[in-house]
């Protein structure tokens, strides 16, 4: 065997990329069963056009071929116009002869062909993984499952659809952030709806994270971005997809025109059991990107929202901070194990500072606070959407707090407001980071306590007297203060004993589900997600 891998070193030492393509070609053009095509040999190729430098037609249309076979699309050729065609749509690219892309077009089923900037430019620019990204969200788009007959009524249901949810998104609401594109995101009925495009998919913007020195309209449309392995915007994909259990999803507009609003400011639509509908084997599904670890009662109100089970076979549970753990890489790096089940994770803030956020893992292990990954959400009904994304606000803000607290990108914030409840609120609200709003907190206590901030050996606080107190997460300050967060768990005795400091916050995670779908994503506003106090000498005062 070595003396043939060496001899065909020898014989293909000399050859070009070309006649290597060529060859590799010639070999997959007859495999020895045709309905099984050589995985080795189609990796091979890949893998070369990958490497290659896209320089004539011939390549680049190796390229594109490569591109629609991995998205399970079909592909053919007349002149210099490449061809990527699906059931309900293809695309149209239009070659010149040293290979660069000179038109892209998109056709949609029925539709005449749509000139595409935007896969144009990807393609004039050689990012070949980004245009097969955005081609592979669009295919998934169209790609419904059912016999022609039934795709077609399909397709139609969910252009109805898109239509519904534009009429709703331009209905007026109140902002309430400065950043207009944040505003929408975050506090949109439908955030930021990216419709009417051919060569873009039904896609929703419904949560970013806040990011330091950056607003969120400098985001490129329609991308994820990610920072430290973070995302920065949440995003959904709409589209359909195949049902056990069949469902009516509607024939025509439910929005009456003009559209209008229900008293609790929601648009007014056809109720499911008045609407022009048709049951079919499918439903309408908001596909997360990424997905979004949620706990146990969010899944369920997600199933109260749409009246649409959710297989729990689908769903594995555990803890969310080992959910959040898992798709955080600096939350790795930055943790270490205590008592085994319990992490202890290091967030470094200016000035030298160092806090210690202890999570135990007995606390996490309760049935309401276990967490299952969720990747897409079934529903029938264009008012389901706004219900769902609050939720989904909802379980994004937690998990964004808790995050917080697990990676090491911490930055400093003013404090400047002229009340101690609107600075946390509003440093809370900007940054969403535990450890930024108990840094603060701290610092401004320092300034209007006369004494220092610890307690003496012979006073302890309440909480130390108080062993049988519910906690759950420890977050201790190099500079003395310490931060306790309650989960109905105790917490380890010598980790709150080594610390000096009277300062203590309490925190309930997990609020009561109010039945109205509008919950609120931050922690500080009513019906948010957290509840905190404070101890000075002793006294107890609900800060917000």
């Amino acid at each position: 065997m070595k003396s043939i891998i060496s001899e065909l070193h020898l014989k293909f030492a000399e050859k070009s990329w070309k006649e290597t393509f060529q060859l590799v070609r010639r070999c997959m053009d007859k495999p020895k069963d045709a309905s099984k095509p050589c995985v080795p040999l189609l990796r091979s190729l890949e893998r070369l056009q990958e490497v290659a430098n896209v320089s004539s037609m011939n390549t680049m249309r190796s390229r594109l071929e490569m591109i629609a076979k991995q998205q399970g699309m079909g592909f053919h050729i007349t002149e210099a116009t490449c061809y990527l065609t699906a059931d309900l749509f293809y695309l149209e690219v239009v070659l010149l002869p040293c290979g660069r892309a000179d038109e892209v077009k998109v056709a949609p089923h029925g539709g005449s062909p749509v000139p595409s900037e935007s896969f144009l430019q990807l393609l004039k620019l050689k990012k070949f993984s980004e245009f097969a990204m955005k081609l592979a969200d669009l295919f998934t788009q169209y790609n419904i499952p059912g016999d022609s007959d039934q795709k077609l009524k399909l397709f139609a249901s969910l252009q109805f659809l898109g239509k519904d949810l534009e009429q709703m998104s331009l209905l007026p609401c109140v902002p309430i952030d400065t950043d207009p594109q944040g505003d929408m995101i975050n506090n949109g009925r439908l955030g930021c709806l990216i419709v009417g495009k051919a060569d873009c998919p039904l896609f929703i913007q419904f949560y970013s994270h806040p990011t330091d020195g950056m607003k969120t309209s400098d985001l490129q449309e329609e991308e994820a971005k990610m920072t430290d392995g973070e995302t920065v915007v949440q995003a959904a994909l709409v589209t359909v997809h195949v049902s056990d259990v069949p469902c009516k999803l509607q024939t025509a507009s439910v929005i009456p025109q003009p559209p209008q609003l229900d008293p609790r400011g929601y648009p007014v639509s056809l109720p499911l059991g008045e609407m022009p509908c048709e049951v079919l084997p499918a439903c309408f599904l908001l596909k997360l990107q990424p997905a979004i670890p949620m706990m146990f009662p969010f899944v369920n109100k997600l199933k109260q929202i749409t009246d649409v089970i959710i297989p729990d076979a689908d769903l594995q549970w555990a803890a969310l901070p080992k959910l959040l753990m898992s798709s955080s890489p600096s939350a790795k790096i930055h943790r270490e194990t205590l008592e085994e089940q319990d992490t202890i994770f290091t967030a470094p803030l200016p000035g030298s500072v160092m806090h210690r956020y202890i999570l135990p893992g007995a606390a996490w292990e309760v049935p309401a606070l276990r967490g299952t990954v969720v990747d897409s959400i079934p529903f029938t009904h264009p008012a389901h959407v706004p219900a769902l994304l609050e939720l989904l606000r909802h379980q994004c803000a937690i998990n964004t707090l808790l995050r917080s607290c697990m990676t090491s990108q911490c930055t400093g914030t003013g404090i400047g407001d002229p009340s101690l409840e609107e600075n946390l609120s509003s440093i809370m609200k900007k940054s969403m980071s535990m450890p930024q709003a108990l840094r603060t907190l701290f610092l401004k206590l320092e300034e209007i306590t006369p004494a220092p901030l610890s307690a003496s050996p012979e006073a302890p606080t309440e909480a130390e007297n108080d062993h049988s107190a519910p906690t759950s997460t420890a977050v201790s300050d190099t500079n003395g203060a310490l931060t306790m967060f309650s989960q109905n768990a105790a917490v380890p005795e010598d980790d709150f004993s080594a610390s000096d400091s009277a300062c203590y916050a309490k925190s309930e995670l997990l609020p009561e589900i109010n039945s109205s779908p509008a919950v609120s994503p931050y922690p500080f506003a009513p019906g948010g997600v957290f509840s905190h106090w404070m101890t000075n000498n002793g006294h107890l005062s609900e800060l917000s």
